[in-house]
């Protein structure tokens, strides 16, 4: 591709060249300050001395010519020595990155540059998607985005784009439709989309800053980070709530040979390797050191996966009569718990009696209660993505998630989840009373506690993002999506 074709790209995004600091250049200026604290935390991040002293460091509304001039020039050099995946571990773990303004001058300050290297272009590539996370609103964080949602929410940055898709795109977009489909790492883990990305982007050359590419390459690159996290952290509940099913059946350790430790480990210590675990996204990675990366989890799941056969197996062989038939994923009950059948006894499965099924005159708390018994007295199996609870007459399924932030989880965000979970279930049992009876009442009261409770998951939702907890904002907004399809299903009655 020629330059006259890649100027005319960029010219399409409506990004002046403001001149070196006068009257005119107060545009460029107010860029620089900015994204100057951006600079100075990558300086002292990267120990890069900073040839300006404390009292210089705070950029003044308007600047002496020598000294912008010098400004000027320090960033330039930092531009040249900062690479990509330095930035992305300070924005990553930093309040720096809850700066709208400052990632958006930071990416146009970038998109200027009349000569673009491969760093600048990945710098670029990264700023974009770290913007969209930012701004884009809870109601699409979590849905099948499209090209037009991404281009709503990057107009600050590229102004009106025309979304039709580019041809020289469609792998990207092939890529998104196999994403639907992947139920675990490992299915990610087979194919090569990381490298497969890279190299569309590589061979795009000057094509990549044309607006219509960008928003694609941000769908692309926001769909994958979304699916990798989301099936990490299946794993590290199904590890976490194993651990938990391993104590409860007397078990002191873990068997760690395949992720590379002894076979007799603490179990504090396989819980601490799951609480501790971080996302392979803040240091320099590629598709290698991310594969290997989630390699490591999926050893560390098999390996607690085995040590709970061994513990389950040892159990059914010593009270065969008396053990319950595993369940399946399509079952409608929740599983045995490893205690009962550890101690020969057949757990009960939760009862649906007449008063229980007339009972939908619940207040919060005693749902709460209701709830957290069923998941006490017969945790999930292992391996299990959806759970049954009943709840007067009504069967209330729950993910994993869900689950954990009852049985294994605390804090904010598990309290969140729990109230998401007994307001779906208060409006769930409301209506079936309501289908099967004819009885609208409990109905009536129930949905504006729920309606309630739906506002305030969203404000969670948003400060979940804004803290960059990734794992909350997306269980989460799961959890308040599917709280919103009952109060939507329940609204027509």
């Amino acid at each position: 591709m020629d330059e006259t074709h890649v100027s005319k790209m960029i010219t399409t995004l409506n990004l002046s060249a403001p001149s070196r600091p006068d009257a005119a250049g107060q545009a460029q200026w107010e860029e620089a300050r900015s994204v100057f604290p951006i600079y100075l935390a990558l300086a002292k991040h990267l120990q890069i001395e900073i040839p300006f002293p404390q009292n210089k460091r705070v950029l003044a509304d308007k600047p002496e010519e020598q000294f912008a001039k010098q400004v000027y020039h320090w960033l330039d050099i930092m531009d040249n020595q900062v690479q990509v995946h330095q930035l992305r571990q300070l924005l990553q773990t930093t309040t720096l990155n809850a700066s709208e303004s400052g990632l958006r001058a930071l990416i146009l300050r970038h998109l200027r540059k009349p000569s673009k290297s491969n760093p600048d272009r990945d710098k670029i590539d990264f700023l974009l998607v770290q913007y969209f996370a930012l701004c884009a609103p809870a109601k699409i964080y979590h849905k099948q985005i499209e090209l037009h949602d991404v281009a709503v929410v990057m107009k600050p940055v590229f102004g009106d784009v025309d979304c039709t898709p580019l041809n020289w795109c469609e792998p990207l977009e092939k890529m998104i439709g196999t994403l639907r489909t992947f139920r675990s790492l490992r299915d990610i883990l087979k194919t090569n989309f990381i490298e497969q990305g890279r190299r569309v982007k590589e061979s795009a050359g000057g094509m990549f800053y044309d607006p219509a590419a960008m928003i694609a390459f941000v769908r692309f690159n926001f769909l994958l980070r979304r699916t990798l996290i989301e099936l990490m952290h299946a794993d590290l509940i199904f590890i976490r709530s194993g651990i938990h099913q391993l104590e409860t059946a007397g078990a002191k350790t873990v068997n760690c040979q395949s992720f590379g430790l002894s076979s007799t480990e603490p179990i504090n210590k396989v819980r601490q390797l799951a609480d501790d675990w971080k996302q392979p996204f803040q240091r320099e990675y590629n598709e290698r050191s991310v594969n290997q990366a989630f390699e490591k989890l999926l050893s560390l799941r098999a390996d607690v996966e085995r040590t709970m056969e061994r513990v389950l197996g040892k159990a059914e062989e010593s009270a065969p009569a008396q053990t319950v038939a595993p369940t399946t994923p399509a079952d409608s009950e929740v599983a045995p718990t490893v205690a009962a059948v550890l101690h020969g006894e057949k757990p009960s499965t939760p009862a649906t009696t007449k008063g229980e099924q007339a009972d939908v005159s619940l207040d919060f708390e005693t749902c709460m209660e209701k709830v957290w018994e069923q998941l006490i007295s017969a945790p999930p199996s292992r391996g299990r993505s959806m759970t049954t609870v009943r709840i007067g007459a009504a069967r209330l399924l729950m993910s994993s998630w869900e689950v954990a932030a009852f049985v294994s989880e605390d804090g904010p965000a598990a309290e969140d989840l729990r109230r998401a979970v007994v307001a779906r279930a208060l409006v769930t049992a409301a209506l079936e009373q309501a289908k099967t009876q004819g009885n609208a009442t409990p109905l009536d009261r129930v949905l504006p506690i729920a309606r309630v409770e739906v506002s305030r998951l969203q404000e969670r939702v948003e400060v979940a993002k804004q803290a960059k907890d990734t794992e909350a904002a997306v269980n989460l907004g799961i959890s308040t999506k599917r709280l919103l399809s009952t109060l939507d299903e329940a609204e027509k009655v």
